[in-house]
C-alpha cells in the first residue's frame, strides 16, 4: 500500500515534525512517502505532485495556516481519484472533529490528538480493505459507518521512546543547513492558559534524554544551523535544562537553538551558568508576556509573575550572550485598549531584541473559545479564528493595535533604525506605544501600510512623518537615521533618502586629506590603506550636528561638537566600518 502524508508549511525553510513521527512510526510495516509543500504553492501544483506519486491513502497535517487550503486540496484529489482514502490530523482537525466529519464528506477519516500509533492502527485496518477492516475498533479516530461520523474512544498516550527517531531520514540530509529544524524533547505542558491548545494535555512527558542527545548530535554532525525546540516551556525542570544548555554548548559547532521559555521560573543558578558557559549567538529565547495585567491573567488562568519575569529578561540581557523574542496578546479577556497599551510599555521597557505582537485567536478545543460568549467575543468564522472584538475592546481600537504591529515590524523588529526608533521613544514621544501608535496612524492615512516598499522609503517616510509632526531635534534624528541607513548596506549604497549637506567639492577635500594622512581618523582606518581612488569608491562622508565619538563610547548626544561621519563598505562585503572627525577639521 503506498502511503503519502504532506502537509503546507507556513515558509519552505520549515519543517513539518509531524510528517516524520508518522513516517518514522508507520515506515517498518509501509511505504511511507512525505511530500511537503506552502501555502503559497498553486493548488493544481500541488494536486498534480500528489497525482504522480500514485498513493492509495494521502494524510494531511492541518493547523489553523493550512486548513483552508488543504481542504480545497482534498476536494480535487477525491474529483479525480474517486478511490483514494483520505485521512486528516493535527491540532485543528482534532477537536469538533464531528463537524470537520459532516462539513467534509471527501475526508474518509480524521486522526485526533497524537497520531503515530493511531494512524498506523488505522493503516492496518485499511490495508486489509475499506469493507473489511474493523475501524470501530482504532481508538482515536472519527470515521463513518452506515452513513453516520463516529468518534471513537480516544487512544491512550504511548510511550515516548516507543516512537523511533524522526531525525535520521536520508532524504532530509541535504536540506539541513538550508531549513530549520523541528524538535521535541516533551510533550505537554504544565500550566493551563485557556487561550492555549496546549492546555487540553495535562502533564508532561520526556524523551530519554541519552537519546534526545544522540539526535541533536546527529543533526549537528550533518549540517543543521537553525534548530528550534517545540517543547512548551523548556525549562520546567532546573536539572533536565541544565544538563541539555552544558550539552549544546560544549556540542553546537555554530548550529543556533531556539526555545520556548517560562521567564518568571527560570532560577538563578541556571542564568548564572548561561551567563557564565553561552557562547554569545547559539541560543535564542522565546518568552510569552502576553499580557501584563493580573485581572486578565486571572481570567484566562495564567500563571506569571511579571517581577520575576523581567528580572529573568534583564539578566539575560545583562549578559550579551542570548537574543530574547518576547510575545503579546491584544485582545484578552478584560484588557481593554488603555490596558493593552500598558502591557506594551511594560514589556518594551525591557528592551526584547524582538516583540512580537499578535491577536487572540479563538483555537478550537480551547477553554477560550469556549467562553467566548462570557467575555462577548465575535471572531472569523474560518482559520485563524481572530478576534473582531469583544466587550472592552471594540473592532475600531482592534484596527488601531493592527497599525502599530505593522510599525513595530518594520522599525523596531527589523533593526533596521535600532539607533533612531531608540532616541525617539526615549525623548520624543511620551511612551514607546505612543510613537508606534502615531506612526501607525500616519502610515494608514497615506496608504503606506498596503503598498510594497524599499529600504530608503522605511526612512524617507519617517523623516517626512517627523517633519510634519514638528518633532524637536530632528537634525539629531536624522543623523541617527543616516548612522541606521548606513548600518543596513554591505556595500555602498546607490540610492540615498536625504540630500547630503556635505556636496562633491567638500567630500574631495576631505578624501584628499585622509589619503595624504590617515591617522587623522584613527590607527585603524591607517590600516586600511585606502588610497583617495579606494576612498571615493568605497567611503561615503556625511556630516552629522552631534559628537559622534561621544555617542559610540556613552550613547550621549552632545551637540557642542559636530563630526563627519566616515562610514567604509569593504569590497569584501563584509560589515560596514564606521569612523568620525570632528566637522571643523
Amino acid at each position: 500500500m503506498n502511503v503519502v502524508v504532506s502537509t503546507l508549511n507556513a515558509k519552505y525553510i520549515h519543517t513539518a515534525l509531524s510528517l516524520r513521527l508518522l513516517k518514522a512510526h508507520c515506515g517498518s510495516e509501509f511505504d511511507v512517502t512525505m511530500v511537503e509543500f506552502t501555502i503559497k504553492d498553486p493548488l493544481m501544483n500541488i494536486v498534480s505532485d500528489l497525482f504522480r506519486l500514485g498513493p492509495d491513502v494521502v494524510g494531511f497535517s492541518c493547523y489553523i495556516w493550512n486548513i483552508e487550503e488543504t481542504l480545497r486540496i482534498v476536494r480535487m484529489l477525491k474529483k479525480i481519484m474517486p478511490e483514494l482514502v483520505i485521512v486528516l490530523g493535527g491540532p485543528e482537525v482534532s477537536y469538533d472533529t464531528d463537524y470537520w466529519m459532516e462539513k467534509e464528506p471527501e475526508v474518509d477519516y480524521i486522526v485526533m490528538g497524537e497520531g503515530e500509533e493511531t494512524f498506523l492502527h488505522l493503516l492496518r485496518e485499511v490495508d486489509k480493505g475499506r469493507h473489511v477492516g474493523n475501524f470501530s475498533a482504532v481508538e482515536g479516530i472519527a470515521h463513518r459507518k452506515e452513513g453516520k461520523v463516529r468518534l471513537n474512544p480516544p487512544r491512550l498516550k504511548l510511550p515516548l521512546d516507543e516512537i523511533p527517531s524522526p531525525y535520521r531520514f536520508p532524504e532530509d540530509l541535504a536540506e539541513l543547513p538550508n531549513r530549520v529544524v523541528y524538535f521535541e524533547t516533551s510533550r505537554g505542558c504544565p500550566f493551563n492558559c485557556q487561550f492555549c491548545l496546549s492546555s487540553v494535555e495535562t502533564g508532561v512527558r520526556y524523551f530519554d534524554i541519552e537519546r534526545t542527545k544522540a539526535d541533536l548530535l546527529y543533526l549537528i554532525d550533518n549540517g543543521a544551523k537553525l534548530i528550534k525546540f517545540v517543547d512548551r516551556t523548556f525549562n520546567i525542570k532546573r536539572d533536565y535544562a541544565l544538563e541539555m544548555f552544558d550539552f549544546l554548548i560544549k556540542n553546537h559547532r555554530g548550529c543556533v537553538f531556539q526555545f520556548e521559555i517560562t521567564a518568571d521560573i527560570m532560577r538563578p543558578e541556571v542564568l548564572s551558568f548561561l551567563a557564565e558557559n553561552a557562547p554569545p549567538g547559539i541560543f535564542r529565547f522565546e518568552i510569552g508576556v502576553q499580557s501584563t495585567n493580573d485581572a486578565t491573567n486571572e481570567l484566562v488562568k495564567r500563571r506569571q509573575n511579571f517581577t520575576k519575569l523581567s528580572r529573568t529578561v534583564n539578566a539575560v540581557k545583562d549578559s550579551g550572550k542570548i537574543d530574547q523574542h518576547l510575545d503579546l496578546i491584544a485582545g484578552l479577556p478584560g484588557e481593554d485598549y488603555h490596558s493593552f497599551r500598558k502591557t506594551f510599555n511594560d514589556v518594551f521597557a525591557l528592551r526584547p531584541e524582538e516583540l512580537q505582537l499578535g491577536f487572540l485567536k479563538m483555537l478550537r478545543g480551547t477553554g477560550m473559545r469556549r467562553d467566548a460568549d462570557k467575555y462577548g467575543y465575535v471572531y472569523m468564522d474560518h482559520a485563524p479564528y481572530e478576534i473582531l472584538g469583544n466587550d472592552v475592546m471594540p473592532f475600531s481600537d482592534i484596527v488601531r493595535i493592527k497599525r502599530v504591529e505593522d510599525v513595530l515590524e518594520k522599525y523596531w523588529n527589523s533593526h533596521r533604525l535600532d539607533h533612531s526608533v531608540t532616541f525617539l521613544i526615549e525623548r520624543c514621544f511620551e511612551t514607546p506605544y505612543d510613537f508606534f501608535q502615531e506612526f501607525g496612524d500616519y502610515t494608514e492615512e497615506r496608504g503606506w501600510q498596503k503598498t510594497g516598499h524599499q529600504l530608503e522609503d522605511l526612512f524617507s517616510r519617517l523623516q517626512q512623518f517627523l517633519r510634519e509632526r514638528g518633532t524637536t531635534e530632528l537634525a539629531v534624528i536624522e543623523g541617527l537615521m543616516k548612522l541606521d541607513y548606513f548600518l543596513g548596506h554591505k556595500y555602498k549604497p546607490r540610492k540615498m533618502w536625504w540630500e547630503f549637506q556635505l556636496g562633491k567639492e567638500r567630500q574631495g577635500d576631505i578624501y584628499r586629506k585622509l589619503a595624504d594622512n590617515p591617522g587623522l581618523v584613527s590607527p585603524r582606518f591607517a590600516e586600511l590603506g585606502l588610497g583617495e581612488r579606494e576612498l571615493h569608491k568605497h567611503v561615503m562622508a556625511e556630516f552629522v550636528p552631534f559628537d559622534l565619538g561621544r555617542y559610540w563610547q556613552e550613547s550621549q548626544i552632545d551637540c557642542s561638537r559636530s563630526s563627519i561621519l566616515l562610514a567604509y563598505f569593504a569590497p569584501s562585503g563584509e560589515k560596514v566600518e564606521f569612523f568620525a572627525i570632528p566637522a571643523d577639521k
